[in-house]
């Protein structure tokens, strides 16, 4: 009861400085004890003090990642289970940093000494970290999709312009050659009149084979000692623990994680999606969905989101295909489909090469290109087609910064993060409103003006999702 009790004075606090940091007025001290607005700048020669949330899995790949960037200072651990295997690494990285299991006693304790926060937690854990570090004027890195429902995401952006924190979404590839690349192509019409985008994930799933006819959930099994299960849980509705829910399984659920295209959908479709604004679907039709049930994702999907004419723009459809078998045809002159050296180790081992490589083809009125993912660049195809084009192609720049110091530079008030929320965000809904198809199994028809769906009551009160379990209900108020 005396936590309980204090977890709510400690929400309530953290609602009364919520609205103190809107007026530029308030101050406090940094750990170098210099005095900085609440949503706060380290200074050019200061590193950036950052928290991190989630240190296992691809939560340890940030921190490390951020920290060999030697912009950063690593002040605090956050995990649920620091007693498991995937945490050892980052811990013994740093031994003597601060370490909780519960991210709000670690703003409670350490507030006043974080700049920035790490968020590579599961989906259904992004939004409450998310939102509070953004209350206390913390810049905030999270993981790609930003949250797990529409509702969320939709909060998510409303508080990075509320707070004016520097806020950026982990899809890596858009601080790399691919972003330079589209970007540039874009603006000297290389890339225009774009009507159809294929995009394409058929790598093994890890609930591929699991049986789709189930009629409830995991029974449940003894939590382990070290695991604060019901912190892991959130802001989600209450289930028994099963091993089938952490270390990366929680992906398969519709309940934790956004599936195949929630995974990989911002590393295929991120840079055609913000160049060729594209913002939000109008339909998302379920073309295909094999081995469909309620509680885990399909076997397969064939998804159509449809955007409408934008400007001079015409109408484009993006058709996403996921699934081992669910291979797309590709044009003539395609050639080989490579897998990107450089995509992180997934946490139950490397990606495995598909029958095709995980990427995208973009169909022009002029041209055809052929990408992969993160940071892989473009080609047009075919092969003689691109030798007649290549004397056209204008110069591309190199990155200034990888994606992680992107994000502590813009900490330091020296760049823009390039996945900033207002960006991210959008996207991420374009994934929520994916899920919904897969999720209902039923075409979905959006209003894109009232951000409503219009066709079913069921899937527009599915964009906020269920109500909040107890004690978490004032992160949506944040």
């Amino acid at each position: 009861m005396k936590q309980d009790e204090s977890r709510r004075k400690f929400l309530k606090k953290t609602l009364a400085i919520s609205a103190a940091a809107a007026f530029p007025s308030m101050m406090v001290k940094s750990v170098s004890g210099s005095v900085l607005p609440i949503s706060k700048l380290a200074s050019a020669n200061e590193r950036v003090n950052v928290a991190c949330c989630g240190i296992g899995n691809r939560g340890g790949q940030i921190i490390m990642d951020i920290y060999n960037t030697g912009l950063a200072n690593i002040v605090a651990l956050c995990d649920v289970d620091m007693g498991a295997k995937h945490t050892q690494n980052v811990l013994g990285k740093f031994p003597k940093v601060p370490r909780f299991q519960d991210f709000r006693k670690m703003f409670d304790k350490m507030g006043s000494q974080i700049d920035a926060v790490l968020v590579g937690v599961p989906d259904h854990s992004h939004f409450p970290i998310t939102m509070l570090a953004m209350s206390l004027g913390k810049n905030v890195y999270v993981e790609k999709p930003m949250a797990r429902t529409f509702n969320e995401v939709e909060l998510m952006m409303k508080g990075a312009e509320k707070y004016k924190v520097a806020t950026q979404m982990g899809n890596q590839g858009h601080s790399d050659a691919n972003y330079f690349q589209f970007k540039a192509w874009t603006e000297a019409g290389i890339i225009k009149d774009v009507t159809a985008i294929t995009a394409h994930m058929n790598g093994a799933r890890r609930w591929h084979g699991w049986d789709t006819g189930i009629t409830n959930f995991p029974s449940g099994m003894p939590i382990p000692e070290t695991l604060a299960w019901d912190t892991w849980l959130s802001a989600a509705k209450y289930h028994d623990y099963d091993k089938d829910y952490i270390n990366g399984q929680w992906r398969c659920w519709y309940d934790f994680g956004m599936g195949a295209l929630g995974d990989w959908g911002a590393h295929i479709m991120d840079t055609a999606h913000q160049f060729l604004d594209l913002g939000l679907p109008y339909e998302v039709d379920p073309v295909k969905i094999e081995g469909h049930n309620k509680f885990f994702f399909p076997q397969a999907s064939t998804l159509a989101f449809k955007f409408p004419k934008r400007g001079k723009m015409p109408k484009c459809v993006i058709t996403w295909y996921d699934g081992v078998n669910n291979v797309p045809s590709v044009p003539e002159g395609y050639g080989v489909s490579e897998l990107d050296p450089n995509i992180p180790a997934a946490s139950n081992g490397k990606i495995q090469p598909a029958k095709l490589n995980p990427g995208k083809i973009i169909y022009g009125k002029d041209l055809t290109f052929k990408g992969g993912s993160h940071g892989s660049t473009l080609s047009i195809i075919p092969a003689e087609k691109a030798k007649e084009m290549e004397s056209k192609l204008p110069a591309v720049p190199a990155s200034p910064s990888n994606h992680f110091k992107n994000f502590l530079l813009a900490c330091k008030g020296q760049e823009k993060c390039r996945s900033s929320f207002d960006i991210a965000g959008p996207l991420s809904q374009v994934f929520n409103l994916g899920v919904l198809a897969q999720q209902l199994n039923m075409k979905i028809k959006f209003d894109r003006k009232t951000k409503t769906i219009t066709n079913s009551k069921l899937a527009n009160d599915m964009l906020v999702g269920t109500a909040p379990r107890k004690e978490w209900e004032e992160f949506y108020k944040l």
